[in-house]
């Protein structure tokens, strides 16, 4: 079941983003051990990355990912269809927990043998991802709208693990130099957060055949994403009271499809576009030297695609 998830259809960003940061530190293909932590870094990466999408699908009870039944669902199915004692729903939520901590067990191994700087800028990514999951699950309890809050979470949980911390891995792996890391950490602020409000656009008005998940979930289950933060300062009357039941029992998945249309109509959808070009061309902007052209082209061209991609 691992292997199913993990070479379905994901993007691979983070294991891109390793290898940008690889070669902007100065590292080739005929580097050795170089190459090989490098490597070890973006296969880690990849299985930690699993390991958050099956947790959060548990959280969340989302039914598909990557297009297939996500963990829990297919396990549950597995049990329904042996007709075995206990609740299906259950044993596939206990199934998806352990298989989600075999993954993270899987890329701790790995990186286990990485250099000690390695090592450590590997748990503080394990960490904000954790942090950024419990803010994520905190402010959705609360109800919070407020922009400061939503970017808060959208850096963590997204930003830096899938932008920031892999260049930064990356580029540790060629032995970069700190002008390097400076340029790639600037990149990376105004990339991974490009990353992070397509994301949040996506999960309103992503076309679930090209996502692999189910649209609207993130109003259903009223994440604190910056969509929600824009809402709050532009609904009013009866939208700005269909927006207060957003994360509540009483909203349902009818009602998360009617306020993506109201929210589109009020030019919510607009000013996320606006904020993603905005922090895709500060991003682009930021590559300068000491990094050298193909991977000022590379990087560029990769901050094209992880602003205007549509999955």
């Amino acid at each position: 079941m691992l292997n199913a998830h993990l070479i379905g259809k994901g993007k691979r960003f983070r294991a891109t983003m390793v290898w940008w940061g690889f070669l902007a530190g100065g590292g080739s293909a005929a580097s050795g051990q170089q190459i090989a932590q490098a490597v070890r870094a973006a296969a880690a990466l990849e299985l930690l990355h699993l390991f958050g999408l099956i947790h959060d699908d548990v959280m969340d009870q989302s039914q598909i990912r990557r297009g297939l039944p996500a963990a829990h669902i297919a396990a549950s199915r597995h049990h329904e269809d042996a007709g075995v004692l206990g609740s299906s729903s259950v044993f596939g939520n206990n199934i998806a927990i352990l298989l989600g901590d075999l993954a993270h067990m899987l890329a701790d191994q790995i990186m286990a043998e990485a250099p000690r700087p390695m090592r450590d800028v590997w748990y503080q990514l394990c960490t904000e991802l954790m942090v950024g999951q419990r803010a994520d699950l905190t402010g959705a309890a609360a109800g919070r709208r407020d922009r400061d809050h939503a970017a808060h979470v959208a850096r963590l949980k997204s930003g830096c693990y899938t932008i920031d911390r892999p260049l930064q891995l990356g580029a540790m792996a060629a032995d970069a130099n700190d002008a390097v890391l400076e340029v790639l950490g600037r990149y990376a602020e105004h990339a991974g957060t490009a990353f992070a409000l397509r994301d949040d656009l996506l999960g309103v008005w992503g076309d679930p055949d090209v996502t692999g998940k189910p649209a609207s979930d993130d109003l259903v289950e009223g994440k604190a994403t910056m969509v929600l933060s824009l809402a709050a300062d532009v609904l009013e009357g009866s939208d700005a009271d269909l927006l207060g039941r957003v994360g509540s029992e009483r909203f349902s998945k009818w009602e998360a499809s009617r306020l993506a249309k109201v929210l589109e109509r009020a030019g919510v959808r607009r000013r996320m576009e606006e904020l993603i070009t905005s922090e895709h061309d500060r991003a682009v902007a930021s590559l300068t030297p000491p990094l050298e052209e193909p991977c000022i082209a590379g990087l560029t061209a990769a901050a094209g695609q992880i602003a205007w991609r549509n999955r």
